[in-house]
């Protein structure tokens, strides 16, 4: 505490007892230079020199490694409009093997291109048809064969009666899925897709390629590839990340029960900001020897699998020594003699935004899920808990994945 006005006695400067009359050298060691030091910097720098080589030619070999090969371009879309020529509409309400709730449609509310590309837009099923939210849970058809829209084949995929007792409903919710099977594929080559995801909880955005033809076997025999896959919820409740995370795969296995894309995997998290929030390139490099898949950069890597790392994909795997249904696997690859196998055959682009699921891509009892994956009624469990999800889709586009460019080349010249 300080009293105004009181008497502050004057500090005297420190003076050294020892050193009262002359002068003295502040630095005596530096006046002479030892004879060794000299060598013991050249000793120094010698060696960081020696390890930035060291580095560089690391650094070197890694990217050497990875062939440039020469391309030839066979899609270059803007999105001025949603052309027929490349793309088609897969519609359905069966969930595609993943369980999902939405009802894929080529509504115009669901998918539209602007200037800023294509959206593709989950939009409420009750907001975009007649359906009302009374027929959704009980005593009405949906028939997506008899309206001559469905593109699949299977009772399930295209039709669904809603029933208050059984506790089946019409798809609450409808979203729409592209794909460019049957017009633009590759074996090898590159992919890049530049876009920017959703956000609102339980919405799966999907940048991926699947085989044109089941050459080796039913899924996952023949193999998928997984660009860039993400969730709209907000990253923390997961491990892998929500909305601020991608994450890339292969999926591969004899037999869906074995699927080892666990092995085949990575992801990329943002901090402090995430994927909705701006555009990012998502890319993939294959060829025979390797694929790759990259964000922005092919610097930026998510994941590398080197093929020829093994002898097939079946080794890599090591499938041999792995029962199911105490059965032994079946080996579908190896007789190619390629290490690449299934992953050598021609694949097509897929771009959807999926809502929900009940395989294991929203684990249970995590973010306030409200259904569970094994409940015969998950779906109508989802629509019960539409007041904790809806809001956080927020307004137009911005609930959707929305696709400025894809271009896709094939390895190769034109």
């Amino acid at each position: 505490m300080n009293h105004k006005g009181a008497h502050q006695p004057r500090r005297r400067k420190f003076k050294s007892a020892r050193l009262v009359d002359g002068e003295y050298d502040e630095k005596p060691w530096a006046a002479t230079k030892h004879p060794k030091l000299k060598w013991e910097r050249a000793i120094f720098y010698g060696a960081v020199g020696i390890g930035v080589a060291i580095g560089a030619i690391i650094c070197y070999m890694a990217y050497a490694s990875v062939t440039d090969h020469s391309y030839c371009m066979i899609l270059d879309d803007s999105f001025q409009s949603i052309d027929k020529n490349v793309w088609d509409f897969e519609i359905q309400r069966g969930g595609f093997g993943s369980g999902t709730f939405e009802w894929t449609t080529d509504d115009p509310k669901n998918a539209y291109t602007d200037i800023d590309g294509l959206h593709i837009v989950p939009t409420l099923t009750t907001d975009t048809t007649p359906i009302s939210k009374g027929q959704i849970v009980d005593n009405f058809v949906l028939n997506l064969t008899t309206d001559g829209t469905c593109t699949t084949k299977g009772v399930d995929n295209c039709s669904i009666r809603s029933n208050k007792t059984a506790g089946t409903i019409i798809n609450p919710v409808r979203s729409a899925r592209l794909s460019t099977k049957g017009k633009k594929s590759m074996t090898y080559g590159k992919v890049e897709v530049v876009a920017k995801m959703p956000k609102g909880n339980w919405l799966w955005p999907a940048i991926w390629m699947m085989p044109e033809k089941d050459t080796y076997g039913k899924w996952p025999a023949s193999g998928e590839i997984d660009i860039a896959e993400s969730r709209g919820n907000w990253g923390d409740d997961y491990s892998s990340g929500g909305r601020d995370s991608i994450v890339s795969a292969l999926h591969w296995g004899p037999v869906a029960e074995a699927d080892a894309f666990w092995k085949t995997s990575g992801q990329n998290r943002l901090r402090r900001t995430d994927y909705s929030k701006s555009f990012h390139t998502f890319g993939v490099e294959w060829s025979e020897n390797y694929l790759f898949t990259y964000i922005d950069s092919r610097l930026l890597q998510v994941f590398f699998v080197k093929f020829n790392r093994y002898r097939s994909m079946w080794d890599r795997g090591g499938f041999g020594q792995t029962i199911v249904n105490h059965s032994a696997l079946f080996d579908p690859w190896s007789q190619t003699g390629r290490p690449s196998t299934p992953f050598d055959q021609p694949f097509y682009l897929i771009l959807n935004v999926a809502v929900g699921g009940t395989n294991g891509f929203f684990p249970d009892g995590v973010g306030n899920k409200p259904w569970g994956d094994q409940s015969p009624t998950a779906m109508k469990e989802f629509w019960d808990g539409q007041a904790g999800w809806y809001p956080t889709w927020g307004e137009g586009d911005t609930r959707g994945l929305t696709v400025r460019s894809v271009k896709m080349w094939k390895q190769g010249a034109c």
